[in-house]
């Protein structure tokens, strides 16, 4: 399995996180962070990544990411190095202890997931059962 780096969930003024969330976490592998920060550069853009879990998809739930300029105000906020990821409170309850990391190979290249809530997943590795 790829190295971790450290996770860490900043506390906010206010409001303060969901109940329930504040002992919560996904993980995201070195590698990842890399991506990440390479495609923050690419595009010039700052503010972190914003994780999140969608109805759709083939297997009925699919993973969403995109870049956010800054947290809302109920978001948990992962530190990755420099890198800061973005979770709403009803997304963490499918990612929590969810693995974002970055594989490469001949076919195919990108991030991966790495859920244990998904129970079933489709051949893209975008969308997911719970």
């Amino acid at each position: 399995m790829a190295e971790l780096t450290q996770v860490g969930i900043h506390s906010q003024p206010a409001p303060a996180a969901p109940s329930g969330t504040a002992d919560k976490q996904v993980f995201v592998t070195a590698k990842a962070v890399g991506k990440i920060r390479d495609a923050f550069a690419r595009e010039g853009v700052s503010g972190g990544l914003r994780l999140g879990v969608l109805g759709g998809g083939c297997s009925g739930l699919s993973y969403q990411f995109k870049f956010a300029p800054e947290p809302r105000p109920r978001d948990l906020v992962f530190t990755f190095d420099d890198v800061r990821v973005f979770v709403d409170p009803k997304s963490i309850l499918f990612l929590d202890g969810m693995t974002l990391d970055w594989h490469d190979s001949l076919i195919q290249s990108g991030f991966v997931f790495q859920n244990p809530h998904a129970t079933k997943s489709c051949g893209c590795g975008t969308s997911f059962s719970a």
